[in-house]
């Protein structure tokens, strides 16, 4: 992951809206609602977030 400041989306998410945001800060990801930007956000390391998006690209968080 490229170093980033500014929210952004996955280029996967949809146009409703319901989607969440992500962000380099210090040493951590942040992760926030992008419909409600203001609620606050996440702090995870960067080694869970690595994992996380492991485990969604193996297929370990079915949609059903």
């Amino acid at each position: 992951m490229s170093p980033r400041s500014e929210w952004y989306k996955s280029s996967y998410s949809g146009q409703n809206g319901e989607c969440v945001e992500v962000r380099q800060v210090a040493a951590a990801i942040g992760v926030r609602d992008s419909k409600d930007p203001a609620g606050g956000a996440l702090a995870v390391s960067r080694v869970a977030w690595g994992d996380f998006v492991a485990a969604v690209r193996r297929g370990e968080f079915p949609l059903t």
